[in-house]
């Protein structure tokens, strides 16, 4: 019990030294046109956590986290490039499913207020989810525009 506590307090003091971002990803995939997104910096580099939320006709919804490598290109405005994993729920169909993901993208990060917005494609080769979910393959192409407020 001591060591779950310990590694818990040592996950929050890391993630409140970082940078953090907590908004939305919006087109995000066939799981929704909807994904809360938050982002906790490692260095120069953060990973990144999407919650997908539903499809009225087949009630899917998935998770993904992606480790993002970040560079800048000029002043606010930069790239990010990950590799992740997704794991998908089908409710319809009571089926789970994984998918190796990826991620490309540009963001900018405004100075005057404390918002980034984003656009990025994540391209993502789905296992275990049936056609009829709506999956399968690399079916799990998606294009997003994020918009976070950073901490």
């Amino acid at each position: 019990k001591k060591i779950v506590i310990a590694i818990v307090a040592l996950f929050a003091f890391s993630a409140a030294a970082n940078a953090q971002n907590l908004g939305v990803r919006l087109g995000g995939g066939h799981a929704g046109q909807f994904e809360a997104s938050y982002q906790m910096g490692l260095g120069s580099n953060r990973v990144e956590f999407d919650l997908g939320l539903g499809r009225s006709d087949e009630n899917v919804f998935h998770l993904v986290g992606i480790y993002q490598w970040t560079g800048n290109i000029v002043d606010n405005f930069g790239w990010y490039v990950g590799i992740g994993g997704q794991v998908g729920y089908c409710q319809h169909h009571h089926d789970l499913g994984l998918a190796l993901v990826g991620q490309l993208g540009v963001e900018y990060n405004f100075s005057a207020i404390p918002f980034q917005i984003s656009f990025d494609v994540r391209p993502g080769y789905e296992f275990l989810l049936p056609a009829e979910c709506g999956a399968g393959g690399w079916n799990s192409w998606s294009a997003a525009l994020g918009i976070r407020y950073r901490f």
